[in-house]
């Protein structure tokens, strides 16, 4: 009897996987590891890399192998340490829109796939994520068993539980009843032609523009709510963290017995990891979010909300510099999902696609119009108030803070009892302190920026580098002791108004007052239950609150955006401006006598004389003839090649450099000279900026994919001469 044959071992199999890997790392592609047995792209992995082990996601080798790779020899190759095998791989879809996002914006693939995942998880090994696991799968069967008795006890059979945001408990959570249709509020007309022309149509972006207080919320339920009878999961996105808790509690009252989560900056690391694996393995029915929201997995994907599209915080100002609204329309192609964009003042570049092409645009969009408030109320009557008639502070006076008939028209308000919110996006006490002796300002001095003078702490900050100062006892220069502040922020304006308004209850809403955890919230809720009469406030109160007692909204200083050199600055004021006045007369029945001031040296400005009509077609008819004409969005595609080094020469002479290589590649791509950025130096370090401009958004990008290793090269030599970093930022905000 023969001995049988040993047979060889099976070769191990050489497993893709991308890695965090900085943009000027150039690595831009998938590493190869080995791995006994082939992994599933979308895995999750642990790997060596370098000194370190770290967390590494596995991809298709054939789509994303990186130059080299494949002539490694088996032996030279390390071994994968451990796979989370806990978890399903990352859906395809998720992968595509991943590569896509790291193409279009020119960052390496690892380097996009490791950030969108949650940080907590790029630390934990398998033990550790199955322990964390263990503890959900309990915490729901929990939360299940807890609704399931609570709603047997009401009378409710066979719904789930609403699952909180947070890892805490909160206000929401154990909620039991389901959702009762017949508690829905009356679809309005307008309501009901949106929802039937979506019904309608196949899946593809829909533009929802709709007035504020039109309704546009309950247009996203009523669609989330098909969407979620159907067994898919919605994705919800809100331009910024405040937004998130009144969305929240709307969408927690109406979808009681579902599971909602939310995804933003503001959680634990241990409360995103949580919510994103509800999501990933789809015990998630809804997922509330910010930005970074878009990346989230899911499994069923079935609707993508995007509210107040047109906001500026959708594009990240840092790192891989992508739009999350633009990625949101990109997905729901991937995942053939509808995607709602809302906003009463649309993008120009939403707008644009959702024109039909008879009138200009290119019709890619479904346009739903709701111009008019749920009840019937009309939107406040806007009133240009002349600053150059108003009567002139007599010597040695300083203005006030309103003028007389405007501060005559809030005293009325709150003798009526009704509360008015008075806009002044600057936040501080005064822009600069200034002595007026020899004019020294308070100027960073690691900045080309002023210091802000904060009054309620004596300080002065930068707002662009950190910088803070007590304020000096005198002047630093000459001696003088009569320092004064310059311009009017938001606490010198509270102050004001404390003043010239006695016995008003007058509040503050910016980022001073509500830097610290709960402290929004608190203030909002103060707001809602009546205990502020006057509410002075940035930007962050004009977007998305539902105040019903505020009746009389006042822009004191909005003309500084109407000469500014950024193209997209006069698009940004209209926006915010009627978003602003979109905060008074929300009930009906103070709706008749709400009013929109604006304070302006420039009353005939065609931005003003829209705005008075709320008239968003003219004024977007207007600006588009006028990016026509100057080749700028979205009539041609931009790109911007920063720059950031020790001498402003150094940052220069990288982007000349720059140019020169890739100027025989630019063909129907315009290369412009380097110039300083608007704010040319920030903690100590020079910035500066190269544009390219093209009509065709295909050139552009091939000029850019080509170049990058050409940029690599070049800032290796150029670091030498002081430069510090550079990077590429596709479709600019400004420039």
């Amino acid at each position: 009897m023969h001995a049988p044959v040993p047979t060889a071992p099976e070769a191990p199999c050489r497993v893709g996987v991308v890695v965090e890997a900085p943009q000027h790392s150039g690595l831009w592609g998938a590493l190869d590891y080995l791995h006994p047995q082939a992994l599933p792209a979308g895995a999750l992995v642990r790997v060596p890399l370098g000194r370190r082990v770290v967390t590494g996601v596995v991809w298709d080798r054939a789509e994303s192998a990186d130059e080299g790779a494949a002539q490694l020899t088996p032996e030279s190759l390390k071994a994968v340490i451990e796979t989370f095998d806990a978890l399903p791989p990352l859906p395809p879809s998720w992968r595509k829109l991943v590569a896509f996002a790291a193409s279009y914006y020119q960052r390496s693939l690892g380097e996009m796939a490791l950030m969108v995942l949650p940080p907590e998880l790029r630390q934990l090994d398998q033990v550790q994520l199955q322990r964390r696991l263990k503890r959900l799968d309990k915490a729901v069967a929990a939360e299940l068993a807890e609704a399931i008795k609570s709603a047997r006890h009401a009378g409710v059979e066979g719904v789930a539980s609403v699952v909180s945001p947070s890892a805490e408990p909160c206000e929401g959570a154990g909620q039991t009843a389901a959702a009762d249709p017949s508690a829905l509020p009356e679809l309005s007309a307008q309501q009901a032609e949106a929802l039937a022309r979506l019904a309608a149509s196949p899946p593809q972006p829909s533009l929802l523009w709709g007035s504020t207080g039109s309704g546009k919320t309950e247009v996203y339920l009523r669609e989330a709510q098909r969407v979620l009878d159907a067994g898919r999961q919605v994705l919800m996105m809100v331009p910024e963290i405040n937004l998130t808790p009144q969305l929240e509690a709307r969408v927690a009252a109406r979808f009681a017995g579902r599971r909602i989560v939310s995804l933003h900056s503001g959680l634990t690391p241990a409360q995103r990891l949580r919510n994103w694996l509800m999501a990933l393995r789809g015990q998630a029915d809804v997922v509330l979010g910010t930005r970074l929201s878009v990346f989230t997995p899911l499994p069923r994907p079935g609707l993508i909300v995007v509210d107040e599209e047109h906001d500026p915080s959708y594009k990240q100002q840092d790192g891989a510099r992508y739009s999350a609204r633009d990625l949101a329309v990109y997905r729901g192609r991937l995942e053939g999902v509808p995607v709602l964009l809302g906003s009463a003042t649309p993008s120009l570049e939403t707008w644009f696609n959702a024109l039909p092409t008879s009138e200009g645009g290119t019709g890619r969009y479904l346009r739903l119009a709701m111009p008019e408030r749920i009840g019937g109320g009309a939107m406040p009557k806007v009133r240009l108030l002349d600053m150059s008639r108003a009567p002139k502070p007599g010597r040695g006076e300083s203005a006030p803070p309103l003028s007389a008939p405007l501060l005559a028209a809030i005293t009325e308000r709150v003798e009526r009892g009704e509360q008015s919110l008075v806009l002044l996006n600057r936040r501080g006490y005064a822009p600069v302190l200034q002595c007026g002796d020899c004019g020294w300002q308070s100027g960073c001095p690691h900045c080309s920026a002023w210091r802000v003078f904060h009054k309620v702490d004596r300080t002065l900050r930068c707002h662009h580098c950190g910088f803070t100062e007590r304020v000096p006892r005198a002047c630093p220069d000459c001696g003088n002791q009569d320092i004064q502040p310059v311009g009017r922020g938001t606490e010198r304006l509270e102050e004001q108004l404390a003043e010239a308004l006695p016995g008003a209850r007058v509040g503050r809403i910016d980022a001073d007052v509500t830097k610290h955890k709960g402290a929004l919230e608190e203030q909002l809720a103060s707001v809602h239950a009546g205990d502020v009469d006057v509410l002075v406030g940035t930007q962050m109160v004009a977007k998305g609150h539902d105040f019903r007692r505020i009746t009389l909204v006042a822009a004191v200083n909005p003309d500084a955006a109407l000469f500014a050199s950024d193209f997209r600055a006069a698009e940004r004021q209209f926006a915010l401006l009627l978003q602003a006045a979109g905060r008074a007369g929300r009930d009906a029945d103070v709706a008749g006598h709400s009013e929109m001031w604006v304070q302006t040296w420039h009353p005939l400005h065609p931005l003003y004389q829209a705005l008075r009509d709320y008239d968003y077609e003219a004024f977007a008819t207007r600006q588009l003839q006028e990016r026509q004409s100057a080749c700028l969005p979205p009539y041609a595609s931009l790109a911007l090649l920063r720059a950031e080094a020790k001498t402003q020469d150094a940052a220069g002479d990288f982007l000349r450099a720059a140019a020169e290589a890739v100027a025989h590649l630019a063909s129907g791509v315009t290369l412009y000279p380097p110039v300083p950025t608007p704010v040319q130096r920030v903690a100590d370090i020079e910035r500066a900026q190269m544009m390219m401009e093209s009509p065709q958004r295909p050139a552009l990008q091939r000029l850019l994919t080509e170049a990058q290793p050409i940029w690599l090269a070049l800032a290796q030599q150029h670091r030498r001469s002081g430069l510090v970093r550079w990077a590429v930022d596709v479709d600019p905000l400004s420039i």
